[in-house]
């Protein structure tokens, strides 16, 4: 029935903006984009936060107007920046945490723009990579993790800010192709060609770059550091040639397969490979 239910209702809202198209297309095509970049969840309320975020030191960072939310679990002089991807927070890290807490090292976790308790109602990767910078700037981290759109995020940082603070970035469940990610979207609505054409001009202006550029592997083959990607064979949400994709454009990268962890990657094994590689343990 809830399949039935989201069917009849994705598809509604594909016709209401293509009849919208017909009448009002600049309209159709803002509020296509708008739909597509709202997180639908993710974001956090300040008096009801997971235990994990409760227990770190809260710090909400104006940047431009906005505020992006951290959250910082003191350790030592070495800091691992953490990166969420789309419609999650900080709190997805909550099973990561405590291996990376063991190290002794100093944890910083940000929520994305318009998620956790971040400001904004509007997401993209450029916005979210700026703000990543912010935080480099503040904490010079020496080890960057992004899961997912947070992943794909860390790599777009890496090959255009180029910070050489960050030796090593860890990138789990990360997407390739923007345009498959949009394509599905269009496709979920089954929005008209016109509505389609305009929201490839709407990202290629925001991204500054053309669609067919804007893919993980193409950041990927500019980044001199090293790096480790994980993918699981059975991720359904993005999929294992997503990451295959991103490892071959690595040279100095490592790719690790794995079976039956999903798209969330949490698995006691993968984060001690995380950590061998990060710290060069045996």
């Amino acid at each position: 029935m809830k399949k039935v239910f989201y069917f009849i209702f994705t598809k509604s809202i594909g016709l209401y903006l293509n009849l919208l198209s017909f009448a009002f297309p600049e309209k159709a095509n803002q509020l296509a984009f708008a739909l597509f970049s709202q997180p639908r969840k993710g974001k956090l309320h300040p008096q009801q936060l997971p235990k994990t975020l409760a227990k770190a030191t809260f710090k909400s960072i104006t940047h431009k107007g906005e505020n992006i939310a951290t959250y910082l679990w003191e350790g030592n002089d070495t800091v691992i920046l953490l990166v969420h991807g789309w419609e999650s927070n900080s709190s997805r890290w909550k099973k990561t945490l405590p291996y990376l807490q063991a190290t002794g090292s100093t944890i910083v976790a940000l929520d994305a723009p318009a998620h956790g308790l971040s400001s904004g109602t509007e997401f993209s990767i450029p916005k979210y990579a700026e703000w990543i910078n912010v935080l480099v700037q503040e904490y010079q981290p020496k080890y960057l993790i992004g899961h997912s759109f947070g992943g794909k995020t860390s790599l777009y940082y890496q090959s255009h800010y180029e910070n050489h603070s960050i030796e090593k970035t860890v990138i789990l469940g990360a997407p390739d192709e923007f345009k498959t990610i949009l394509y599905n979207y269009t496709d979920l609505l089954s929005l008209k060609s016109s509505i389609i054409k305009g929201l490839e001009v709407k990202y290629a202006n925001v991204f500054q770059k053309e669609l067919d550029e804007f893919t993980g592997k193409h950041f990927a083959s500019k980044i001199k550091t090293k790096g480790l990607i994980a993918h699981d064979i059975h991720d359904t949400i993005v999929l294992f040639d997503e990451g295959k994709k991103i490892a071959t454009a690595w040279e100095n990268a490592v790719f690790i397969e794995t079976t039956g962890l999903g798209h969330a990657l949490h698995d006691e094994a993968l984060y001690h490979q995380v950590i061998s590689f990060l710290f060069e343990t045996k």
